[in-house]
This record gives structure tokens, C-alpha cells and sequence, in this order.
């Protein structure tokens, strides 16, 4: 089974035995994010593929060679949140996906970012035994060392059998938030839902939305009209808290952020135009 990676405005990204074998059509054209830090004018397969193999190539995404010792990439991304909130107690583990493993559970702040620093919608992915080991080694659990199996509700149920009773998940399913949601009254805990990779929802999705402490903005048009944020950190992909709990655990990324920080009561989401990822999706 090859690994399939959704990056570059949800382009389909298709590695085997580390190398690019397929990709895809991206749905955006222009993402102020990758603007930025690799000064691309126009999202193409060509420049999805050459990321992909950047992120090979430095990283060891999807081959043995994987390193988790990535530092920050952007200063409010989802790894970033909960690397701080586990750093400082908010949190006390992580239910988040890594290549060559699928779902992990962690309370580790640095392997956390290690795997999610450069992470863009993983959508399946087979068990590279050196990734395992080094997932393991860090203190993280993997959920699914035969098959490498991605499943988030199943890692949150995990990591309460564990004993976690303040657990950060990572959500890219909506529907997965309904369950999600069960578990944690069935076990008496705090879950905090980050959704992210959420380009391309549909309508009947938005309900779900509620369902979520944390939304990141992606390239959605739907999640732009639909939020109701109570906290928002950036404004090209922003990072939306919906509930006291998400915005605690921004606030709590806020006191590590090097850059100035400016903050604002006004009405939100505040989305400048020429800001936005396009199209949105």
C-alpha cells in the first residue's frame, strides 16, 4: 500500500519506497502561507511535488530515515498549539497521525512537533518499522503497528484506557467530532478538537463545526462564513478558538511566540481580503 498525503491546497500526493509516484490537481491557486515562507506565486503538481520531496529529503517523511526534531513552522499551527500545551499542563497527551505509523498518542511536546511540523492531511499510510521504533522510543504510543491504521476515535478511547483525562485530537473528519464527543462524557475527560485540513467541506458539515474547541481555516469558504470564533490567531489560514478551552490553549501558544503580538476586541473573523488562500474551496 503506497502512503497518500493531501498538501498545497489538497493536492493528492502519492509516495512509494520515498518517491513521488502520482499527484494530483491542487483545488487552490495561491496560498499566503507557502507565499511566504517558499515565495510561491501559483500552487501546481509541479510545486506540490517538489515539496513532497523537500519534505522527503529533509525530513524523512514516509521512508526509515524520519527525524522528529523539526522546530517551529508557523507560530500558531496545530503541532505548535499542542506542543506548548503539553510544555505547560493544559494538556497531558496528544491524539494526532504520523506518517509510516497512523495514530499516535503522546504527551511528549517535542515528538508531537516532530510529527506534525510539517504534516498536511495524511490520508492513509503503511507501518515503516524504524518510524515505529522511533515514535516508541519517544514515549509515544502508536495505535496500529500492524497496518499503520488512522482512526482518531479510536486513539481518544486509547488514550483515556491510558488514564489522559486532558486530551488534544486532532480532527480532519468532521463526523469523527459526534464520536469523539461521546467518548468524552463515557470517560468523564476534557477532549480538545482541533479541526484541521478541513478545505473542501460541504454545507451539511457546518453543524459539526460546533462540535470543535479549535478550527484552522484552511482554504474553506464554508468555515469562513460558518465561524463564530471567540479568539482568532492570524489572518490569511487563521487559527478560530470556539470555545474557552481552545481559546486557553492559543492564549497559552500566544506567551511563546517570539514575534510582537498584537491584541484587539473587534468583531471576528477579521479575513483581509488579499490575505485569503483562492479560490476558497
Amino acid at each position: 500500500m503506497p502512503h497518500v498525503m493531501e498538501l498545497f491546497g489538497k493536492t493528492r500526493v502519492v509516495v512509494k519506497d520515498g518517491k513521488v509516484v502520482e499527484v494530483g490537481e491542487p483545488i487552490a491557486d495561491w496560498c499566503p502561507v507557502f507565499s511566504k515562507v517558499a515565495d510561491i506565486s501559483r500552487l501546481t503538481p509541479e510545486e506540490a511535488k517538489k515539496n513532497m520531496e523537500y519534505r522527503i529529503r529533509e525530513l524523512g517523511m514516509f521512508t526509515p530515515k524520519r527525524r522528529f526534531d523539526y522546530g517551529i513552522f508557523v507560530n500558531f499551527g496545530a503541532s505548535e498549539i499542542m506542543m506548548t500545551g503539553l510544555r505547560h499542563s493544559v494538556i497531558d497527551s496528544t491524539v494526532t497521525v504520523c506518517d509510516g505509523a497512523g495514530t499516535v498518542i503522546t504527551s511528549d511536546p517535542g515528538l508531537v512537533q516532530g510529527m506534525g511540523a510539517l504534516m498536511s492531511g495524511l490520508i492513509e499510510t503503511e507501518p515503516i518499522p524504524e518510524i515505529i521504533e522511533g515514535i516508541e522510543s519517544r514515549g509515544g504510543v502508536v495505535l496500529d503497528k500492524a497496518s499503520a491504521g488512522i482512526d482518531q476515535v479510536a486513539g481518544a478511547r486509547a488514550a483515556c484506557e491510558l488514564g489522559y483525562k486532558n486530551i488534544a485530537v486532532s480532527v480532519t473528519w468532521l463526523r469523527e467530532a459526534r464520536e469523539l464527543r461521546k467518548i468524552e462524557k463515557e470517560y468523564n475527560v476534557s477532549l480538545i478538537l482541533i479541526g484541521a485540513h478541513l478545505t473542501g467541506i460541504r454545507g451539511k458539515d457546518v453543524e459539526l463545526l460546533g462540535k470543535l474547541d479549535i478550527i484552522t481555516g484552511c482554504a474553506s469558504r464554508i468555515i469562513r462564513e460558518a465561524v463564530k470564533p471567540i479568539l482568532q490567531a492570524g489572518t490569511s489560514v487563521p487559527m478560530f478558538a470556539m470555545t474557552q478551552k481552545g481559546k486557553e490553549l492559543i492564549l497559552e501558544r500566544a506567551k511563546e511566540v517570539d514575534s510582537p503580538i498584537l491584541v484587539s476586541t473587534e468583531k471576528l473573523p477579521v479575513l483581509p481580503l488579499q490575505k485569503q488562500p483562492r479560490p476558497l474551496g
